[in-house]
């Protein structure tokens, strides 16, 4: 059988896998927190027939040899934690973190997990809470009554609760960090898990030691460019195109042979 057709089997497969990512990142262009996903493609192994620097005689050696690749796979999808556009909504309880960091979760089996997502919203118990309901943390319970809350850019909350004058701090929010972000798992629902590649988990507070400041009434918009991932995308069609003819121009050439040895 012709080697041909199987690297490029391997290279139809590294496409369909790449415009399954490019897709991905497409439907989620107005996810509110979204980091588009790159893929990183690797080449297989070699087949070597002639061995870079080998004798070819007593004196003299070969200068580059003979090696025979056998195709491509994708070895991983990596994350861009690059910051997305901010986008002002008015809403009290949004939030953007304007730099790095995460917002803690708490998840119904009492793990953390972590978001760049800062719609919250108001549970009936008054807890802040994420659109799956998921309690923010540390957590913040705004008191019945409650005319306006402020959220600084350190993450104090405070509250103007009707028949006072003066605001009440009600809370603070803490920020989490990692040493290498992409090494996180994403798990759905605009949430991470911390993973022995991402590093162990670093809280602290807002606008501080490198964490980003809280941009109340604001969001942060998905990082995905939308030119960028239609040209991605064009150039994917081309190259799967390509291996594609591969195929074919080596299935007429065990076609000739075939019928006329």
């Amino acid at each position: 059988m012709h080697a041909a057709l199987w690297v490029s089997k391997t290279g139809l497969t590294a496409q369909d896998k790449q415009l399954t990512t490019i897709s991905n990142n497409l439907a989620n262009a107005s996810t509110v927190g979204f980091k588009r996903d790159r893929v990183v493609f690797e080449d297989l192994l070699y087949q070597v027939n002639r061995q870079p620097g080998a004798s070819s005689s007593q004196n003299t050696q070969l200068p580059s040899g003979l090696q025979l690749g056998t195709g491509v796979k994708v070895v991983s999808t990596q994350k861009q934690h690059t910051n997305g556009n901010l986008q002002v909504t008015d809403q009290p309880l949004d939030m953007a973190i304007d730099g790095r960091g995460f917002f803690e979760i708490l998840l119904p089996n009492g793990n953390v997990a972590y978001t760049r997502n800062g719609e919250f919203h108001l549970s009936a118990d008054g807890e802040v809470v994420n659109g799956e309901g998921l309690i923010l943390q540390p957590s913040i319970t705004v008191p019945q009554n409650t005319l306006r809350v402020t959220i600084g850019r350190d993450g104090v909350a405070t509250a103007v609760v009707a028949g006072d004058t003066q605001p009440t701090q009600i809370g603070s929010i803490t920020l989490t960090d990692f040493i290498n972000p992409a090494g996180l798992q994403a798990i759905g629902s605009n949430l991470f898990l911390e993973t022995a590649s991402s590093g162990s988990p670093q809280q602290g507070t807002p606008g501080d030691n490198g964490f980003g400041g809280i941009e109340q009434g604001s969001v942060e918009n998905s990082n995905v460019n939308i030119v960028e991932e239609l040209v991605n995308m064009i150039t994917t069609q081309r190259t799967y195109e390509m291996n594609s003819k591969v195929i074919q121009t080596a299935d007429q050439m065990l076609q000739f042979v075939s019928q006329n040895i």
